[in-house]
């Protein structure tokens, strides 16, 4: 992990992680879809050009979120500054904007996130789970950005 705070929060791929990110970015791009994934497309900040990871796409109460494991990462930099970008399953496109939401509101969230995918994102949480205290959840809440998609 890197930064001092959770305003800066990033946990960068280890050894072996990005030829699994590789692999794993694959499997939307040949229309497969794995407990909601999608390749995430955004615009970079400085470059202008199409920059894509896989991402968890979490429905909860009729919204759609997008929540970063890994912390104040590079696809979450670029959404902040582009507003927006495009989901991608096989052929479908589906262009979308985001607002991000408050660390207050994040707390049920981070859970129902945990819930769902904590078998696979766990490691980037320090100890905090599905059945963490709110308190635990609202005390690493600003290292988690999360969004919802419009």
């Amino acid at each position: 992990m890197t930064g001092n705070n959770a305003t800066n929060r990033y946990i960068g791929p280890g050894r072996g992680e990005a030829t699994m990110n590789r692999i794993a970015n694959l499997l939307p791009k040949l229309g497969i879809s794995v407990m909601g994934s999608r390749l995430l497309a955004v615009r970079g900040r400085k470059s202008g050009e199409w920059r894509t990871t896989m991402v968890n796409v979490m429905d909860a109460d009729g919204a759609r979120y997008l929540v970063a494991p890994r912390g104040h990462t590079q696809w979450v930099r670029n959404l902040r500054v582009a507003g927006g970008g495009e989901l991608r399953l096989g052929r479908k496109v589906e262009a979308f904007t985001v607002s991000e939401v408050d660390d207050a509101d994040k707390v049920p969230l981070l859970r129902l996130y945990l819930k769902r995918w904590g078998w696979e994102v766990g490691r980037f949480f320090d100890g905090i789970t599905k059945d963490s205290t709110d308190d635990e959840l609202a005390a690493v809440a600003p290292g988690f950005p999360v969004f919802r998609i419009a």
